[in-house]
Protein backbone atom coordinates (compact mmCIF):
# COMPACT_ATOMS: atom_id res chain seq x y z
CA UNK A 1 0.00 0.00 0.00
CA UNK A 2 3.02 2.31 1.02
CA UNK A 3 4.63 1.62 -2.33
CA UNK A 4 1.57 2.62 -4.55
CA UNK A 5 1.45 5.75 -2.64
CA UNK A 6 4.91 6.75 -2.93
CA UNK A 7 4.25 6.06 -6.67
CA UNK A 8 1.06 7.43 -7.01
CA UNK A 9 2.80 10.74 -5.54
CA UNK A 10 5.56 10.60 -7.18
CA UNK A 11 3.63 10.06 -10.88
CA UNK A 12 1.79 13.61 -9.20
CA UNK A 13 4.17 15.14 -8.78
CA UNK A 14 6.15 14.59 -11.93
CA UNK A 15 2.85 15.08 -13.94
CA UNK A 16 2.30 18.61 -12.41
CA UNK A 17 5.90 19.91 -12.93
CA UNK A 18 5.76 18.70 -16.87
CA UNK A 19 2.43 20.68 -17.38
CA UNK A 20 4.43 24.02 -15.67
CA UNK A 21 7.58 22.90 -18.04
CA UNK A 22 5.35 22.51 -21.35
CA UNK A 23 3.99 26.23 -20.35
CA UNK A 24 0.37 24.53 -20.00
CA UNK A 25 -0.09 26.08 -16.15
CA UNK A 26 1.62 29.48 -14.49
CA UNK A 27 2.20 30.68 -11.06
CA UNK A 28 -1.28 31.93 -11.01
CA UNK A 29 -2.30 27.83 -10.85
CA UNK A 30 -0.34 27.59 -7.67
CA UNK A 31 -1.57 30.02 -6.20
CA UNK A 32 -5.36 28.89 -6.83
CA UNK A 33 -4.13 25.63 -5.31
CA UNK A 34 -3.14 27.36 -2.06
CA UNK A 35 -6.83 28.33 -1.54
CA UNK A 36 -7.73 24.79 -1.40
CA UNK A 37 -7.91 23.61 1.92
CA UNK A 38 -9.50 20.39 3.62
CA UNK A 39 -12.65 22.74 4.73
CA UNK A 40 -13.08 22.85 0.45
CA UNK A 41 -11.49 19.81 -1.20
CA UNK A 42 -12.93 20.80 -4.59
CA UNK A 43 -12.33 24.24 -4.70
CA UNK A 44 -9.92 23.77 -7.88
CA UNK A 45 -11.79 21.57 -9.35
CA UNK A 46 -15.13 23.88 -9.10
CA UNK A 47 -13.28 27.01 -9.92
CA UNK A 48 -11.88 25.00 -13.04
CA UNK A 49 -15.07 23.73 -14.26
CA UNK A 50 -16.63 27.22 -14.39
CA UNK A 51 -13.64 28.54 -16.48
CA UNK A 52 -14.74 25.17 -18.76
CA UNK A 53 -17.88 26.41 -18.84
CA UNK A 54 -16.83 30.03 -19.57
CA UNK A 55 -14.93 29.02 -22.31
CA UNK A 56 -17.65 27.11 -24.25
CA UNK A 57 -19.78 29.87 -23.98
CA UNK A 58 -17.19 32.42 -24.80
CA UNK A 59 -15.34 30.28 -28.04
CA UNK A 60 -19.29 30.15 -29.45
CA UNK A 61 -19.54 33.97 -29.16
CA UNK A 62 -17.00 34.34 -30.88
CA UNK A 63 -16.90 31.12 -33.31
CA UNK A 64 -20.63 32.77 -34.32
CA UNK A 65 -19.05 36.28 -34.12
CA UNK A 66 -16.84 34.69 -36.84
CA UNK A 67 -19.08 33.42 -38.88
CA UNK A 68 -20.08 35.85 -41.17
CA UNK A 69 -19.95 36.21 -44.74
CA UNK A 70 -16.12 35.59 -45.12
CA UNK A 71 -15.66 38.13 -42.78
CA UNK A 72 -16.78 41.07 -44.51
CA UNK A 73 -19.18 42.47 -41.79
CA UNK A 74 -17.61 40.56 -38.51
CA UNK A 75 -17.81 42.91 -35.16
CA UNK A 76 -14.64 42.76 -34.31
CA UNK A 77 -15.18 44.44 -31.37
CA UNK A 78 -17.52 42.06 -30.19
CA UNK A 79 -15.05 39.21 -30.84
CA UNK A 80 -12.63 41.29 -28.94
CA UNK A 81 -14.91 41.89 -26.16
CA UNK A 82 -15.39 37.98 -25.90
CA UNK A 83 -11.29 37.05 -26.13
CA UNK A 84 -10.81 39.93 -23.30
CA UNK A 85 -13.04 38.20 -21.24
CA UNK A 86 -11.19 34.79 -22.00
CA UNK A 87 -8.12 35.95 -21.42
CA UNK A 88 -9.10 37.33 -17.84
CA UNK A 89 -10.52 34.01 -17.20
CA UNK A 90 -7.26 32.31 -18.20
CA UNK A 91 -5.19 34.54 -16.26
CA UNK A 92 -6.86 33.86 -13.22
CA UNK A 93 -6.73 30.31 -13.24
CA UNK A 94 -3.03 30.03 -14.63
CA UNK A 95 -4.16 28.45 -17.75
CA UNK A 96 -0.85 29.95 -19.55
CA UNK A 97 -0.79 29.10 -22.99
CA UNK A 98 -4.59 29.87 -23.15
CA UNK A 99 -3.89 33.46 -21.86
CA UNK A 100 -0.76 33.85 -24.65
CA UNK A 101 -3.07 32.70 -27.36
CA UNK A 102 -5.82 35.61 -26.55
CA UNK A 103 -3.07 38.69 -26.20
CA UNK A 104 -2.23 36.93 -30.11
CA UNK A 105 -6.11 36.62 -31.14
CA UNK A 106 -7.08 40.04 -29.42
CA UNK A 107 -4.61 42.09 -31.40
CA UNK A 108 -5.47 40.50 -34.72
CA UNK A 109 -9.30 41.82 -33.70
CA UNK A 110 -7.52 45.29 -32.98
CA UNK A 111 -5.87 44.69 -36.57
CA UNK A 112 -9.32 43.53 -37.71
CA UNK A 113 -7.57 40.90 -39.49
CA UNK A 114 -10.46 38.02 -40.30
CA UNK A 115 -8.18 35.04 -40.96
CA UNK A 116 -5.89 35.18 -38.47
CA UNK A 117 -8.82 35.46 -36.10
CA UNK A 118 -9.85 32.31 -37.33
CA UNK A 119 -6.87 30.64 -36.84
CA UNK A 120 -6.82 31.56 -33.11
CA UNK A 121 -9.90 30.54 -32.36
CA UNK A 122 -9.43 27.25 -33.68
CA UNK A 123 -5.66 27.51 -31.75
CA UNK A 124 -8.13 28.29 -28.48
CA UNK A 125 -10.23 25.74 -29.25
CA UNK A 126 -7.99 23.08 -29.12
CA UNK A 127 -5.41 24.54 -26.19
CA UNK A 128 -8.27 24.80 -23.83
CA UNK A 129 -9.88 21.35 -24.30
CA UNK A 130 -6.12 19.43 -24.11
CA UNK A 131 -5.74 21.82 -21.12
CA UNK A 132 -8.90 20.43 -19.96
CA UNK A 133 -7.78 17.26 -20.36
CA UNK A 134 -4.81 17.46 -18.80
CA UNK A 135 -6.18 19.00 -15.70
CA UNK A 136 -9.07 15.80 -15.51
CA UNK A 137 -5.96 13.67 -15.72
CA UNK A 138 -4.21 15.05 -12.75
CA UNK A 139 -7.22 15.34 -10.81
CA UNK A 140 -7.95 11.78 -11.35
CA UNK A 141 -4.27 11.00 -9.85
CA UNK A 142 -5.08 12.83 -6.96
CA UNK A 143 -8.25 10.55 -6.45
CA UNK A 144 -5.96 7.57 -6.50
CA UNK A 145 -3.72 9.07 -4.08
CA UNK A 146 -6.53 9.64 -1.80
CA UNK A 147 -8.14 6.53 -2.29
CA UNK A 148 -4.98 4.29 -1.88
CA UNK A 149 -4.76 5.85 1.64
CA UNK A 150 -2.60 8.96 0.94
CA UNK A 151 -1.94 12.60 1.01
CA UNK A 152 -1.76 14.65 -2.15
CA UNK A 153 1.74 16.13 -2.25
CA UNK A 154 2.28 20.26 -3.08
CA UNK A 155 4.31 20.43 -5.85
CA UNK A 156 6.76 23.30 -5.47
CA UNK A 157 7.79 24.64 -9.02
CA UNK A 158 10.83 26.82 -8.97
Amino acid sequence: MDALVAQLQRQFRDYTVSLYQLGFLDDQFTELKKLQDDDSPEFVAEVLSLFFEDCVKLIGNMARALDQTGGSTVDFSLVGSSVHQLKGSSSSVGAKRVKGLCVTFKEYCEAQNYEGCVRCLQQVDIEYKTLKTKLQDMFNLEKQIIQAGGKVPQVSIN
